[in-house]
């Protein structure tokens, strides 16, 4: 099947190729079929690639199975309060920014990032499968401040390995791997919450999840151990190290931080909207708990197709332009969330939503990347930055909405943060590719 797809590709237009826009090329019905094998054709030929993609399927495995059962597990099943429990998730996101960073600037001292994914891989299995075997406050609060922000820095690992394997690619080539890669994350989040939920739905707890979660990390380690190819450091190590202080205050150097801040904002329309959709959709638009799920599985499943698209779209426009592109997209989808005031309002808005958060999922990866571009792994740590940034920044949002206005003006609240963020990008970098 990959032979057929490389013949098929090999009678693309020679303009295509070479990243022409497709308006220069004839278009005929067969061409999404064409560039989405050119695209699988490309990953997939690359083992250093593909596995990466495997592993980050199963580290959006781990997640995926826990996440919608974190806060039942933690507050009704083990005891905690909403404030410990508030106070731990806090905790363990600045943690986890601490640990991508030191990882990240230790990784590109090497060389080499294959031995720290095995190690952090290891602290996830026991993360995960402590709580299930031994579920207790204790054990929760050690797992969740100590091991798994240890293994949840294996994301920015795992987009720093493919970053240096793809870092003499033109710069298209190196959003549409990275969009491949992201899309992974999605997908495991279409498949697993649900089938997790499905799974237990006749059990009276949901610590199963944390095996599941567990069994995940060791296919994970298995995946790097076994298939991962094997990187000679001194070949690849940065030209100059970088003390963790230095590396630190690189990364809160004004040059970076401040357009960290610009994608932060941005970036906080998608928790805000994680918070506020199903309080809108079983509220002002009458809906149940139930249509929150199909709604969430629905643009789940728009995002892997579009974070393709979107990649495609990065080989013919900048990072800063696409990007531009997905706000002004996700701004209106949230407008109009505000908006909804029936159950086929929200479910006819999940094409918008899809589109928008793809873009906003998947494009920020390559901008945040470039910014320290001779360091894979302390530009992929911004990633984790980014999250807990934008985290951040959207909880102080839903409580300035909340506290102004109900949840339909806090998503237009949460559309104006995305506004001004890409007001600041653009005021940094215009159209051009940040360097």
């Amino acid at each position: 099947m990959a032979r057929l797809i490389f013949r098929a590709s090999r009678f693309r237009p020679h303009r295509e190729a070479a990243g022409a826009p497709s308006s220069a090329i004839p278009v005929t019905c067969h061409r999404p079929i064409h560039v989405m094998a050119r695209f699988l054709s490309d990953v997939y030929r690359d083992p250093t690639i593909r596995v990466s993609m495997l592993a980050i399927f199963a580290f959006g495995f781990a997640g995926a199975a826990t996440s919608p059962y974190q806060s039942v597990i933690g507050i009704r099943e083990l005891g905690l309060s909403n404030t410990l429990y508030s106070a731990l998730i806090f905790a363990a996101a600045a943690v986890n920014v601490t640990v991508s960073i030191l990882l990240g600037n230790l990784a590109d001292r090497l060389g080499e990032y294959r031995a720290l994914m095995l190690t952090v891989t290891v602290f996830g299995i026991f993360g995960y499968g402590a709580v299930y075997l031994v579920p207790a406050q204790a054990t929760f609060i050690i797992s969740g401040l100590l091991l798994l922000p240890v293994y949840n820095a294996l994301n920015s690992l795992l987009f720093a390995n493919v970053r240096a394997r793809t870092s003499r690619m033109p710069r298209g080539e190196v959003a549409a791997v990275n969009s491949g890669v992201r899309a992974m994350i999605s997908l495991s989040w279409v498949v697993v919450p649900g089938l997790v939920g499905v799974v237990l739905s006749r059990s009276t707890s949901m610590l199963p999840a944390y095996l599941f979660a567990s069994l995940a990390c060791t296919a994970c380690l298995g995946l790097i151990a076994l298939f991962l190819p094997r990187q000679r450091g001194t070949d690849k190590a940065a030209t100059h190290h970088l003390s963790y202080l230095a590396a630190l205050a690189e990364v809160v150097s004004p040059r970076v931080f401040l357009r960290v801040i610009a994608v932060s904002l941005i970036s906080s329309t998608l928790h805000v909207n994680g918070a506020i959709l199903p309080l809108i959709v079983t509220g002002p638009a009458h809906a149940t708990v139930g249509d929150v799920g199909i709604l969430v599985g629905i643009v789940a499943f728009l995002e892997v197709v579009f974070i393709v698209v979107w990649g495609r779209a990065q080989r013919i426009m900048s990072h800063v332009t696409a990007l531009a592109i997905g706000t002004i997209i996700y701004v209106v989808y949230l407008v109009l969330l505000g908006f909804a005031s029936a159950a086929w309002h929200v479910y006819a808005l999940t094409i918008i939503s899809g589109i928008g958060a793809a873009a906003l999922i998947s494009i920020p990866i390559t901008y945040l990347q470039d910014l320290i571009a001779e360091r894979p792994g302390l530009g992929s740590a911004l990633i984790s930055v980014n999250i807990f940034v934008s985290a951040g920044l959207s909880a102080l949002l839903f409580a300035i909405g909340t506290t102004v206005s109900g949840y339909s003006g806090t998503a237009i609240i949460g559309a104006l943060a995305g506004l001004i963020g890409l007001a600041l990008l653009l005021s940094f970098d215009g159209t051009k590719r940040a360097r």
